[in-house]
């Protein structure tokens, strides 16, 4: 592909912004309290015993019900999660990564639309999910795409 000076001036651009997203408030709290949890070894184990669970979890999903640890294995996950989310420290980290998260989004909605209306923007982090409509229109038939 030949470059031409549009489509450097639109990487100029685009290394422009990342530069900035990188230097935002946002990514600056979100780095802060990352290594502030990254540092905590109350955390670090709670992360640590989740992540053992999760993977015992992931063997019993293979065969649902009817594998014979499917109701502790269960009950075990939901506790560990419930017990690492209430942690102080990962509790602050996940505020974070969801202000950094709506921030990113906000960038890609701007940008989309400022190419067209039509262009469909996944938003709060997720992939294009169902809105209910298949017409693949983008919004055209009246139907909500973001």
């Amino acid at each position: 592909m030949l470059a031409t000076m549009e489509i450097v001036d639109i990487l100029d651009h685009a290394e422009e912004l990342g530069q900035l997203v990188l230097q935002s408030e946002e990514m600056e709290e979100f780095r802060r309290l990352k290594q502030i949890m990254d540092q905590d070894q109350e955390a670090q184990q709670l992360i640590q015993r989740f992540n053992k669970i999760k993977s015992a979890y992931e063997e019993v999903e293979r065969f649902g019900r009817y594998h014979p640890d499917y109701s502790q294995i269960m009950k075990d996950i939901r506790a560990a999660k419930r017990e690492m989310d209430m942690h102080e420290t990962i509790a602050a980290y996940k505020v974070a990564e969801t202000s950094l998260q709506r921030f990113l989004d906000e960038i890609s909605k701007i940008m989309a639309f400022s190419v067209s209306k039509n262009i469909k923007v996944p938003l709060d982090g997720a992939a294009l999910t169902d809105t209910g409509c298949s017409c693949g229109s983008g919004g055209g038939c009246g139907c909500k795409v973001s």
